[in-house]
């Protein structure tokens, strides 16, 4: 049975029991699903990585598209994939190549991140080990103190003291989709978790008035903003880029907020949704056109989908079934090959394989095969 949730202003949203996805939709994911893993099969680099073998976060992530797909016929892609993503296990738990330029990791937080919920993704008992020495290396990376950035996750342990949202959230995504390894611990070893409490009071500091979320601290819109509502850098600030509420980051700030076990009707969920439903739209990422679009596709049926919401009812009363738009939308950008790619290389996104996977896995949760 539907039931109607009524938000702040005018945001109403249709909650369905059941992932509600029009057949004719579903049967055409699936389709363009076997095309795009069947590039990534055949783009598969010798010694089974994907796109950079120093970033194991690009293998990680075609590993999670073709888990989720459980398809047999990759199950030797998938293997030889695992074994390159564990061979970049380090002693301290974390997946990374190490870069004593980076604090003595490249991109530590992020790859560990990803590669964590592409190996939970396998259901395979023998990387449980792995699994659970990276949430030790996650949950030691997370910044303590009483500052902006106490809560939160930068690319990397070691550097300055710096966290964005973006890291913040894939950390806090890795560690609840993994928190059910915590009962395979051995006997004796104390449970590992983040301190959530911290995380959230984080992840809350990055919302703004207008609901929508900022990728970090220091360059928000609002009280910089002149007579015409233009923002204005500060003080010190003239060469530095001034960040706003956009589409990705507030969708990564929503499944954040999800993460954290906050109720639908808390006013900052309610808030983050309103943002979304104004700025509902699959021709662009809101407020970054076509950077980073891929993954606003994937963040933003992650998101939605750990909401629980199908169907979106806009202010003018049009109703959006998202998942069937979503689904709609991406196959349109599907090449005839296979894969996808954006023109715009913002966050590496000229890279066919980490838009395809991003691709992949959006079609994926989008038609209820990844729950």
């Amino acid at each position: 049975m539907k039931k109607l949730l009524t938000l702040v202003g005018c945001t109403v949203f249709s909650v369905f029991a059941a992932c509600a996805v029009e057949p004719a939709n579903e049967a055409a994911a699936r389709a363009a699903i076997q095309k795009g893993l069947a590039w990534l099969a055949a783009n598969q680099q010798e010694g089974g990585f994907w796109s950079n073998k120093r970033f194991p976060a690009l293998t990680g992530l075609p590993v999670w598209a073709i888990a989720n797909a459980k398809d047999a016929k990759y199950d030797k892609q998938l293997e030889t994939a695992v074994r390159f993503i564990l061979g970049k296990a380090q002693p301290d738990g974390g997946i990374y190549t190490p870069d004593p330029r980076r604090g003595g990791a490249g991109l530590g937080n992020y790859n560990t991140s990803v590669c964590m919920m592409a190996l939970h993704a396998t259901g395979r008992k023998d990387v449980i080990p792995v699994i659970l020495k990276a949430r030790e290396y996650t949950a030691s990376t997370q910044l303590t103190g009483d500052d902006e950035h106490a809560g939160g996750y930068g690319y990397d342990r070691g550097g300055r003291r710096h966290t964005d949202l973006s890291n913040t959230a894939m950390a806090i995504d890795a560690m609840r989709m993994t928190q059910d390894v915590e009962e395979f611990r051995p006997a004796g070893e104390k449970k590992v978790d983040l301190n959530w409490e911290n995380a959230l009071k984080y992840v809350s500091g990055m919302q703004q008035k207008d609901g929508g979320f900022i990728y970090t601290k220091g360059f928000a819109a609002a009280p910089g903003a002149d007579a015409k509502g233009t923002p204005q850098r500060g003080e010190g600030d003239a060469k530095r880029p001034l960040l706003q509420s956009y589409g990705s980051i507030t969708y990564d700030g929503l499944l954040a907020l999800m993460h954290c076990q906050l109720q639908r009707n808390d006013p900052r969920v309610v808030s983050a949704l309103d943002f979304c439903t104004k700025h509902w739209t699959l021709e662009e990422n809101p407020g970054q056109g076509a950077q980073g679009i891929y993954f606003y596709y994937d963040i933003l049926t992650r998101a939605l989908n750990a909401a629980g919401i199908d169907e979106i009812v806009r202010t003018d009363g049009s109703k959006v079934a998202w998942r069937d738009a979503v689904i709609q939308k991406v196959i349109s950008l599907q090449k005839p090959e296979g894969y996808w790619e954006n023109e715009n290389n913002r966050w590496w996104e000229a890279d066919p394989v980490l838009v395809t996977s991003y691709s992949l896995i959006a079609l994926e949760y989008a038609a209820g095969i990844a729950k």
